[in-house]
């Protein structure tokens, strides 16, 4: 085994924006020996091959994971159930068992209870992406300068746990360790709000009867274009986020709903300072993402 490679076989279940994106950093690092790529589509698989991202590939999960040492579910989180039953008797002793999923209590719920004895589950949750999909939209730099975040239970190995923090720290990636719980709750505020408001807002022009949708597009400032970049992501993706992390989304959405109620009122009585204000402290947030690097 060469001194850079992590893994003999890497199994990629899914080969999407993240599952293509990982198969190029294994490839491009020489991270393993061989890298089987799992997809439906006949057409996802055929040009997943002819862009060489994977040794060989497979329509069934279960031929993909044999004899594979690490083992990285890239599929919206709603099938790891299936998943996990499907493969779980061919994977082999002391195999990792990793994901790339924004939501990491209902998956650690789901998954652990399936996995064989003396082999290893750990979640784990690259925060990078874009709003395209397929083998196609993957690139290597995709999660250089972004964080994984690695969500271990009582159970999770540590050295499983070093292997795939180091597969991930390849990427270009700071890593962090924290409880499921605790992520589910972080991200729902970074992240799953505002698509769900992204969502909303494009829902609610597109609603506006008297106003066309020619005009939509004709007149679309710099804001609203971002919604749309945010809102054209994966639909099935963001529908499993939003019901396997409702909790976490339903209170952040109730104190998002209570905090615009206060602005709404600071408009209707035109209350100046309360707005300034707030758009003084907003300035300072987007000053702090600048200044740590994750604009």
């Amino acid at each position: 085994m060469a001194n850079s490679q992590l893994f003999d076989r890497v199994a990629l279940i899914g080969l999407g924006l993240i599952g293509s994106s990982l198969a190029r950093v294994i490839k491009s690092h020489g991270l393993a020996s061989h890298i089987c790529g799992c997809a439906k589509s006949e057409k996802t698989r055929a040009r997943a091959l002819e862009l060489d991202l994977v040794d060989n590939v497979e329509e069934k999960p279960a031929l993909c994971v044999k004899n594979a040492d690490l083992v990285v579910l890239c599929t919206p989180i709603g099938s790891y159930a299936k998943l996990t039953e499907e493969i779980a008797p061919n994977l082999e002793r002391g195999a990792i068992l990793s994901d790339v999923g924004s939501v990491k209590h209902s998956v650690v719920r789901v998954v652990e209870p399936l996995m064989p004895p003396e082999t290893h589950f750990v979640p784990a949750h690259p925060v990078a992406g874009t709003e395209h999909s397929g083998p196609d939209a993957g690139f290597a730099s995709l999660f250089s300068g972004h964080w994984c975040i690695i969500t271990p239970t009582a159970r999770t190995n540590v050295k499983a746990i070093e292997r795939v923090s180091t597969l991930w720290e390849q990427a270009g990636m700071q890593v962090d360790l924290m409880d499921a719980q605790h992520h589910d709750l972080v991200l729902a505020i970074t992240s799953h709000l505002p698509h769900l408001i992204a969502y909303n807002i494009v829902g609610t022009a597109s609603d506006l009867e008297h106003v066309t949708q020619s005009e939509v597009f004709k007149y679309s400032a710099g804001g609203f274009r971002d919604f749309t970049r945010i809102a054209n992501s994966d639909p099935t993706m963001w529908r499993d986020i939003f019901l396997n992390n409702r909790e976490a989304v339903l209170e952040m959405l109730g104190r998002f709903n209570e905090d615009l109620s206060s602005l709404q009122r600071a408009i209707r009585w035109e209350d100046a300072d309360a707005l300034e204000k707030l758009f003084q402290r907003t300035r300072k947030i987007r000053k702090g993402i600048l200044d740590a690097g994750q604009a």
